[in-house]
């Protein structure tokens, strides 16, 4: 991959890690992020890996730029440029966990809201206090967040200007764990290394439809078609078979 501004991006064989790095600015989504971010999005389309987010020095994204959002008019509102953004990281082919070691807010907390999984430091902070600005949270959060926590919980967040510290984010299940602060990357990197462990077109079709809008039980009669017919899932359930002696 190519040098990036405001991103640390690192290419592994099965993986993608990509480190938020804006330090003077609390990692804040800016245009140039944006448009890096996009970059990284069109090279995992084009070549599926798993994607690890996070953030330098002990934040994962303080918000969105401020002075970005007061220049912006209605004509900006409509082209959805942070929303368009974390919707195409939502629907990237294979999963993505964002490791998420202090602030996530604003657009930083709806970047890590578009991932498929949540794994969080001790220092882990998830808020949307955008209406404080005059604002919504227009990235997602309106919808995302009451489909990860429900309605109360989100509510809180988005109309009481609650924030999740890390023991709320795990009760609520927004994360699936919180791990000392020097442990979050190998952790993260733990959870990749298990789902790499698995079938990637099986991962894939699983995240296609789990994200399908209602097509069920179609979506999962078809993916499972698809994956019946694969070399992959001979190969394994054989290696399951003779492992266990023939036995199911």
């Amino acid at each position: 991959m190519s040098t990036y501004e405001t991103l640390t991006v690192e290419e592994r064989a099965d993986r993608v890690v990509v480190t938020l790095r804006r330090p003077a600015a609390r990692n804040a989504i800016n245009s140039r992020m944006i448009a890096e971010l996009h970059r990284v999005c069109e090279d995992l389309e084009r070549t599926p890996k798993l994607l690890l987010i996070t953030g330098h020095g002990g934040v994962f994204a303080g918000g969105a730029d401020i002075a970005e959002l007061r220049r912006r008019g209605r004509d900006d509102a409509l082209r959805g440029i942070n929303s368009r953004l974390f919707e195409r990281v939502r629907a990237l082919p294979l999963p993505t966990v964002a490791a998420v070691p202090g602030w996530a807010l604003g657009g930083g907390a709806e970047l890590a809201y578009a991932c498929d999984l949540r794994i969080a430091g001790p220092d882990a902070v998830f808020g949307n206090p955008e209406p404080g600005l005059g604002i919504l949270a227009a990235a997602g959060a309106c919808w995302r967040l009451r489909e990860l926590v429900g309605e109360s919980v989100a509510k809180q967040v988005l109309l009481a200007g609650r924030n999740l510290d890390a023991p709320a984010a795990l009760a609520c299940g927004l994360v699936l764990d919180v791990v000392p602060a020097d442990r979050l990357i190998d952790e993260a990197h733990a959870l990749l290394d298990r789902m790499s462990r698995s079938s990637a077109l099986a991962l894939r079709l699983t995240k296609l439809v789990t994200d399908s809008g209602g097509a069920h039980p179609v979506a999962d009669d078809l993916a499972q078609a698809v994956l019946f017919e694969s070399q992959d899932k001979e190969e394994r359930m054989t290696r399951f078979l003779e492992k266990k002696g023939g036995r199911a």
